[in-house]
């Protein structure tokens, strides 16, 4: 009971790092094509502070290359999204291997596992993947990839500019300029 009185909560972690931490999780997507119904898996980072989303990377075989290469892609000098972020945590899913760790790690970002059977550590990016389920995917038939990516593109186009948050106030997270409502593609 002493040593615990000493050491840091993860709430407490959790709020004194929330600029620099990012969260990251895979949601499967079941998906009809011409060959029948395919598991998509879509990998996805959220930035905790700001509760920005960025679909990392969507495939029906997430392996050591494509995980190699979504962790370059996520560490790239001024554009990768975890630029600004100094920690990133996940849970223990296999398809989180030692080399894309050791490349995210290589980008100034500390991976952070998270321990087993323990959703609530990653709350944030827990109840993202709630939202667009709920929100979304469940009421659509999705027909082939591409169908997919539109989804998800437009589901965070919403979430992101017109969504309200109620942990953040009920306020939009990015709200749209007046001029990008006007326009009309």
């Amino acid at each position: 009971a002493q040593e615990r009185k000493r050491t840091t909560t993860w709430a407490d972690f959790i709020r004194a790092h929330l600029s620099v931490l990012a969260g990251t999780d895979f949601f499967s997507v079941e998906v009809l094509t011409l060959r029948g119904l395919v598991t998509y898996y879509v990998l996805f980072f959220i930035h905790l502070e700001s509760r920005r989303v960025e679909i990392a990377g969507i495939t029906p075989h997430p392996n050591e290359a494509w995980m190699k290469q979504i962790a370059r892609n996520a560490t790239m000098d001024e554009w990768g999204f975890l630029e600004s972020c100094r920690y990133l945590i996940h849970d223990r899913d296999t398809k989180y291997c030692q080399s894309f760790r050791d490349i995210i790690e290589s980008g100034d970002v500390k991976t952070l596992v998270l321990p087993p059977r323990s959703p609530n550590l990653n709350a944030f990016a827990e109840r993202w993947v709630k939202s667009v389920k709920d929100e979304c995917l469940s009421k659509l038939i999705l027909f082939g990839e591409a169908s997919l990516r539109r989804a998800l593109s437009e589901y965070l186009a919403h979430y992101h500019a017109e969504r309200n948050h109620q942990g953040k106030d009920n306020v939009l997270l990015f709200p749209a300029t007046r001029k990008a409502i006007n326009r009309v593609d």
